[in-house]
């Protein structure tokens, strides 16, 4: 499929399944080092009352540095990897979804909606449980009592059973699904824009490497409220996404609601370009 300006759109029968799974994971695992302090700064930013330790992404990169050393900033990162495992179901769900709503729609737009939100449903049951236990690690400062990734696991089971690693389920579900849902869109929104607006020499990566981290900007700006939430009802063991919303309203105002952007875009940006390689 191809539009005005020739920008290819690889669809899953066009893929090499063999390469794309392996180089895939491996793609994914390299940004997932190079972005994990950014997604663990996210979470304690988000948990966090006010500016009462950190006043920004920088300053919390810098704290958590002189404090902890390089290991603080990857606490509970060989947990988090697990999350690979959703990644590969995302994609497939995402790939197998467009091939099916292909036969019912030829938009771009309606194709990436639908597969975009089907992934992400598959991907969180699978990585909700994932992120209670590590988001428990993120949250261990120097100096604390450290608990180990089992601890953490019995901890949870005495306190609230194995509905206790499902906690924030509906929350997370409320933020990855419109998440993904709007940066396929946006993705090929921006790309076709930008399209249009450069010289026909200009090759197609270039719209790839703007669109990508437009795209994901985008997405999160939107999504990123019911991530601060998610986020608060996993680690503060909180039942209700109303309540928690009210309270950080109470505490903290709008802004509140937009606390973690910045390092969530930094950390979000990347993957989203290991995913928009395929296009």
């Amino acid at each position: 499929m191809e539009d005005k300006r020739n920008i290819q759109i690889i669809e899953w029968e066009h893929l090499d399944k063999k390469k794309f799974y392996v180089f895939g994971v491996a793609m994914t695992m390299m940004i997932r080092v190079s972005v994990y302090p950014f997604t663990l700064i996210r979470t304690r930013l988000q948990v966090q009352k006010g500016k009462s330790l950190y006043h920004g992404t920088f300053d919390a990169f810098i704290k958590i540095l002189r404090a902890d050393g390089v290991t603080g900033l990857y606490r509970g990162f060989l947990v988090n990897t697990f999350t690979l495992i959703s990644g590969q179901c995302y994609v497939t769900t995402y790939e197998l979804t467009r091939k099916f709503v292909s036969d019912y729609s030829q938009s771009n737009t309606v194709k990436s909606l639908v597969a975009g939100g089907s992934a992400s449903l598959v991907a969180q049951s699978i990585t909700v449980p994932i992120d209670v236990v590590s988001q428990h690690l993120m949250m261990q400062r120097k100096g604390e009592k450290v608990g180990r990734f089992q601890d953490i696991i019995k901890q949870i089971l005495r306190v609230d059973g194995l509905r206790g690693f499902y906690r924030g389920y509906v929350a997370s579900l409320l933020t990855y699904i419109p998440n993904s849902a709007v940066w396929w869109p946006f993705y090929h929104f921006y790309a076709e824009q930008l399209s249009s607006l450069c010289p026909k020499e200009c090759p197609h990566i270039v719209f790839q490497a703007i669109s990508g981290p437009l795209a994901a900007a985008t997405a999160s700006i939107i999504t990123n409220p019911m991530d601060v939430i998610r986020t608060r009802v996993q680690v503060e063991g909180k039942n209700s996404i109303i309540l928690t919303f009210r309270q950080l309203m109470a505490e903290e105002g709008p802004w509140g609601l937009m606390k973690g952007l910045s390092a969530r875009i930094i950390s979000a940006t990347p993957s989203y370009h290991c995913h928009c390689g395929r296009l």
